[in-house]
């Protein structure tokens, strides 16, 4: 009998307790909100638009996909690098969509969704520079931003390069056109988004090998499985319904001043 009343008490105190046993979707559906982290200064990931001073992009149009799927609102919150994962396990966002690359060290404080854009990083130079490579950067200062996988692995590309860390992509190209740095270091993609919105875009050039794959997943809490799911189900569901790609294309596409062909293809379960 003694075993029984236990159990009852120990019970009772975890029924007591607020969301005990409740996930992310049961406190995003009694909120009413998806609280989404994404980028503000990285077009077209996720910027703010000048005219509406509102944050667009590709990433908060995947958001604004799964708030619907839910059927609840959508509020965006601006990340950084360096401060995402500090977001997302202090509760102050249910989820990162800011060009957040799957990595295993990053699985002890996050959980990621399937791929939802691959990338791979490369160098960001001024045309005249002499720059072709990492080879190239031997003795010389590059930017990158704080937080990021492409300040490890340019240095494990080119031990010899000094890499200098901005809070932000842009920070780290005015400082190469201040001649601070003589080449800025991530993703290509993020890289195309930056020089194509300077006012002088052919100054620049994305140059050398791919310095290490960048897939991007959405970043979730850990051990919610019920979440993962519903996200990874939602982003199949759009690749296989089309709304991916008209997404895509509104970001990337030919008629945008940062196309990308979509040459891949997202994971599907059966």
């Amino acid at each position: 009998m003694w075993k029984v009343a236990l159990l009852m008490v120990v019970a009772s105190f975890f029924l007591g307790l607020p969301g005990a046993f409740a996930g992310k979707l049961d406190d995003i559906k009694a909120r009413g909100t998806l609280i989404a982290g994404v980028k503000d200064s990285q077009p077209p990931f996720g910027y703010v638009d000048e005219n509406t001073k509102q944050l667009v992009g590709f990433e908060p149009d995947i958001c604004a996909a799964l708030a619907a799927k839910l059927g609840v609102k959508l509020e965006l919150k601006p990340i950084t690098s360096a401060t995402r994962i500090p977001m997302l396990e202090q509760g102050a966002i249910d989820l990162i969509a800011g060009t957040m690359t799957h990595k295993i060290e990053r699985e002890e404080k996050v959980d990621f969704s399937i791929t939802y854009f691959p990338a791979a990083q490369k160098l960001l130079v001024k045309k005249d520079s002499g720059i072709k490579s990492v080879a190239d950067l031997a003795g010389k200062k590059v930017g990158s931003a704080k937080g990021s996988t492409s300040e490890q692995n340019v240095k494990k590309a080119q031990p010899a390069c000094e890499v200098v860390s901005f809070e932000t992509y842009p920070e780290a190209f005015l400082a190469m056109k201040q001649g601070k740095v003589v080449a800025v270091t991530t993703d290509a993609p993020i890289l195309l988004g930056i020089r194509n919105s300077d006012e002088n875009p052919d100054n620049f050039a994305i140059v050398g090998e791919d310095i290490a794959a960048e897939p991007y997943g959405i970043g979730l809490p850990e051990n919610d499985s019920d979440f993962r799911d519903f996200v990874n189900i939602t982003l199949m569901e759009m690749w296989k319904s089309g709304e991916y790609q008209k997404l895509y294309d509104k970001w990337f596409g030919e008629k945008t001043k940062f196309y990308i062909p979509l040459t891949w293809q997202m994971e599907i379960w059966p």
